[in-house]
């Protein structure tokens, strides 16, 4: 296949000064004394994107995502490297950079297309189709400074969109204007994809980079860590989440399977080591890898502990990203610092807005757990499918009981962690209530 874009050992570096009169100083330092700290957006990153090929690029902020984007649309000019680009490009990176807030919507259309190499007959033509997509009346004919920020977003995409491009960028644009809009823009993505357009686009939606992406690159502070299957870069993403960088780098000269196998042999690894030693389970502790809340509301009387906790998705990986549709399991780890007749385990998952969305407790599973004495320790592991839609939660835990008929809290951790839901379809609702849908033609 043709390749449409190269990029090689591609650098951006900046300067950083302490201070403005720094710059000057160095300018006029004869002993060409350096007054800066060089700061790398990227380093010395290569990929290629073949032609007809949807890649995505992820990574945490400030890894360079976007500054790779500038580049090969050339609003940037790296330090070093180089990028070939063969193709006619649209990109969508700051919606309506390039239009002129005194000009119209049709002035800015035209100016546009003409930047883009059309004629004016060409964009003649193409008119009717970016008005359409836009919809937003009149207001075409009057100045862009006019415009409310939902109707400039979508004049910029339409226009972007509509005009044929053989290669479309896309730097995290699909997350404007309104849910309606949204929609239309991705079933417009599906049409580009099905004629053969070449797409490279940034995002931090995992569900738009399993759904669209061919391949995918990852990158963190500024370097490109690896790149291959959607599947598999997102699982490595998620460690960095999880805060496991430094473990990925270890990883970084093995194959994805042999990443894999060595991810297996840790988590056992864990599994048999803990408790052995204070010192051992600090360092190995389910809660370090994982995304906690700094100021969880925490309570109880204290005759028990949760000491540790985590979300491990399918493969039994610690992480706070869960794809819907797979079986996720909440682990909490008790410590008893008295005796407790009949303790209960429970966990709560809830929406951003404070509404309970789901949850149990070894209670209402029949799994009762039996007198418990100072010193006593237990692990529960409540595993289930993830049927929300995708989005935001939030998970709590704790250790209750009832003492002479009244319900009391040994130990609650409110809003502990939050738990992401990666989804490439959502229903109406929260929930999915994953339904077989048949068509018969009568």
């Amino acid at each position: 296949m043709q390749n449409v874009i190269e990029v090689k050992n591609v650098k951006k570096v900046y300067r950083l000064y302490n201070q403005p009169i720094d710059r000057l100083k160095e300018s006029l330092s004869v002993k060409r004394k350096n007054y800066h700290k060089d700061f790398y957006a990227l380093d010395d990153i290569s990929f290629t994107v073949e032609k007809g090929q949807s890649v995505g690029i992820i990574g945490t902020n400030g890894s360079g995502k976007s500054t790779m984007l500038k580049i090969i649309t050339g609003v940037l000019t790296p330090t070093d490297g180089e990028v070939k680009v063969n193709g006619k490009i649209s990109a969508l990176l700051e919606l309506g950079a390039g239009f002129n807030m005194d000009y119209t919507g049709i002035e800015n259309i035209y100016m546009n297309g003409t930047m883009m190499g059309f004629s004016k007959k060409e964009m003649d033509a193409k008119l009717p189709e970016i008005l359409n997509f836009a919809d937003i009346g009149d207001f075409v004919y009057q100045p862009v400074k006019s415009y409310s920020s939902g109707m400039f977003v979508r004049l910029a995409f339409a226009l972007a969109i509509n005009v044929e491009p053989e290669i479309l960028i896309v730097d995290e644009a699909l997350s404007v204007g309104d849910v309606f809009f949204q929609a239309k823009c991705y079933h417009r993505m599906d049409e580009l994809r099905a004629k053969g357009t070449t797409i490279l686009m940034v995002t931090h939606d995992m569900g738009s980079v399993m759904k669209y992406c061919d391949k995918v690159v990852l990158l963190n502070r500024g370097k490109r860590i690896a790149e291959g299957k959607p599947g598999e870069m997102v699982d490595l993403y998620k460690k960095i989440l999880a805060g496991q960088y430094k473990q990925l780098e270890e990883m970084l000269d093995d194959t994805i399977d042999k990443q894999k196998q060595k991810a297996e042999e840790n988590s056992e690894l864990l599994k048999n080591s803990l408790g052995s030693s204070q010192e051992t389970e600090t360092k190995q502790l389910m809660k370090n890898e994982m995304t906690v809340n700094p100021n969880v509301n925490e309570y109880g009387n204290g005759k028990a502990e949760i000491y540790d906790f985590g979300i491990l998705d399918e493969k039994g990986k610690l992480t706070n990203l869960v794809l819907k549709g797979e079986y996720f399991t909440i682990k909490e780890r008790i410590r008893f610092n008295a005796h407790i007749e009949a303790p209960v385990f429970t966990y709560t998952l809830r929406d951003k807005k404070g509404n309970d969305l789901s949850g149990t407790n070894t209670m209402f599973e029949s799994a009762d757990v039996k007198p418990v004495d100072k010193g006593d320790e237990y692990e529960v592991s409540f595993r289930q499918k993830m049927n929300l839609q995708g989005g935001e939660y939030l998970i709590s835990m704790s250790c209750t009981g009832f003492e002479q008929g009244k319900h009391t809290v040994y130990h609650r951790l409110y809003d502990l962690l939050n738990i992401t839901v990666i989804s490439n379809k959502n229903t109406v609702g929260v929930y999915d209530m994953e339904s077989e849908v048949k068509l018969k033609r009568k």
